[in-house]
């Protein structure tokens, strides 16, 4: 395996396991013995790191079973818990569903031991084996908890978040040392949207360093005409530690520098949409992932309402960013010939044409006119619109992020962009749609799912692991869209 970096990934030197662990980590996500990456990176050392490495240096050759019993007596295990409660499904309402399950899914903070973040306040995880606190996820989460009136947890989430940024300079992707080196999707001044405590100093604090991590380092490109927009991207370049060994597979099938192709994954991670034929050189391979030559649409829309965001509340240079960035967007991913919001390519220096859930967030954020917003719109219900909910793409790569999947927070951002450009009807056909299919799973198998089947309804699929339940944004978007549709209806 080629070299790669083994300093720490973040100014506060906090080591993910595998710097940490070196050799041993390497060997334990090799062996085989766990079929999942993510267990042995979640792992809890019963002792000091330095005894348990020396222990096994002095160990010599060591086979699977070596390696078994060595973890056994060195580390504990995480344990996956049923993030469902048992429900009456023909009787009981998904709402209520719902409401029962936020429970099993909160935490009481959270101690900093093994690769896990130290956090201070209440937060919801996802569920399955993401058993930690996600950026992204999180917002969509909260709207839901909004909807049941569970602002308690909404306020301690948001604190939770300005944390992160006061320790760490930005919001990593997950509340684990391996997620120090990237962040996910900037939806925090979202997340603030949600608060009681809107024009909070310390909020905005945490917002304006937020904007500066992003518009430092790897994360800002300059384009023609002086013009500067974002990607996403990782400062570390080798293995993911909770995907180890499907990356180093993805590297040695690619022919191509391994750390150039462990940097492209992170910076797919980074994106939320790990993976998708948007971020393949080929739209088809992942081996092809080229996330970092790629100026996408969803990034720098989300960029331009944390930059508005801030305006509103006095910052007159944030006021110019965001002008220059609408421009920006408005010149470089925005495909006049098909009418839709697009990612831009560095490498070809063209939009593409490929109509993907992402054209929306232009919409949604409200960057886009009113002419590209109605274009935007007849694309999205000509391509976009499918029996159960929103498409992510029209392409079937395998990928969890490509047909025929649709995930709960895309149909949330299609209703908003649709509610917020005149399209109330377009919005609730949607959120009826997307309804249909989380009841019809539920009515069956009693789970809510992290993604679904919108073509022909069930469990969506792909990726590198299975289907996970509980579901964090999944519950928290379709409480929410439901509360909507049920106030339209009274209304």
């Amino acid at each position: 395996m080629q070299s790669h970096s083994t300093t720490s990934d973040n100014d506060a030197g906090i080591e993910p396991p595998s710097l940490l662990y070196g050799a041993l980590f390497a060997a334990i996500q090799e062996s085989g013995i766990f079929a999942d990456s993510k267990t042995f990176a979640d792992a809890v050392p019963l002792r000091e790191a330095q005894a348990i490495l020396a222990e096994y240096l002095a160990l010599g050759t060591a086979g699977p079973e070596d390696l078994r019993r060595f973890v056994a007596a060195n580390f504990a295990l995480p344990e996956e818990e049923d993030a469902n409660p048992t429900a009456d499904r023909a009787a009981e309402d998904i709402a209520q569903h719902i409401a029962r399950t936020w429970p099993r899914l909160e935490r009481d903070g959270a101690i900093e031991q093994g690769s896990a973040i130290g956090l201070a306040h209440r937060f919801v995880v996802p569920g399955g084996r993401f058993r930690e606190l996600y950026y992204w996820d999180s917002y969509f989460t909260m709207l839901g908890l909004v909807a049941q009136g569970r602002q308690d947890l909404v306020e301690e989430m948001v604190d939770l978040f300005a944390d992160l940024i006061d320790r760490f300079g930005h919001v990593p992707n997950g509340t684990r040392s391996y997620y120090l080196s990237r962040s996910q999707p900037p939806v925090f001044y979202l997340m603030v949207g949600l608060s009681e405590r809107k024009r909070d100093p310390r909020l905005l604090r945490a917002l304006r360093r937020e904007h500066e991590y992003w518009m430092s380092g790897g994360r800002v490109v300059s384009l023609a005409g002086g013009r500067s927009l974002n990607r996403y991207w990782d400062d570390a370049d080798r293995p993911r530690d909770e995907s180890w060994t499907e990356d180093l597979a993805t590297a040695r099938k690619s022919g191509r520098p391994e750390a150039e192709v462990w940097r492209e994954l992170r910076a797919g991670a980074e994106s939320g949409w790990d993976f998708t034929s948007r971020w393949l050189a080929d739209g088809r391979r992942l081996e092809t992932i080229r996330t970092t030559r790629i100026v996408p649409c969803c990034l720098n829309a989300l960029l331009f309402g944390l930059e508005s965001a801030l305006a509103e509340a006095g910052d007159p240079a944030m006021e110019r960013a965001a002008l220059m960035r609408r421009e920006a967007i408005a010149l470089l991913n925005w495909n006049e010939a098909k009418g839709f919001f697009a990612d831009y390519s560095m490498d070809d220096e063209t939009v593409s044409d490929q109509p993907t859930a992402a054209m929306l967030y232009p919409l949604f954020t409200g960057c886009a006119d009113p002419s590209a917003a109605a274009r935007t719109i007849a694309a999205a219900r000509r391509h976009l619109m499918a029996p159960g909910g929103l498409r992510t793409t029209l392409v079937e790569t395998g990928q969890q992020w490509d047909a025929p999947n649709g995930w709960a927070p895309l149909q949330w951002i299609a209703c908003q962009a649709f509610v917020s450009h005149g399209e109330p009807t377009l919005a609730q056909d949607l959120a009826g749609r997307w309804i249909a299919t989380v009841k019809t799973e539920f009515a069956a198998t009693g789970r809510m799912l992290e993604k679904y089947d919108v073509e022909r309804g069930g469990s969506g699929d792909g990726g590198e692991y299975v289907t996970q339940e509980g579901f964090g944004w999944t519950n928290g978007v379709t409480a929410a869209l439901a509360a909507r549709l049920d106030s339209s209806r009274s209304g």
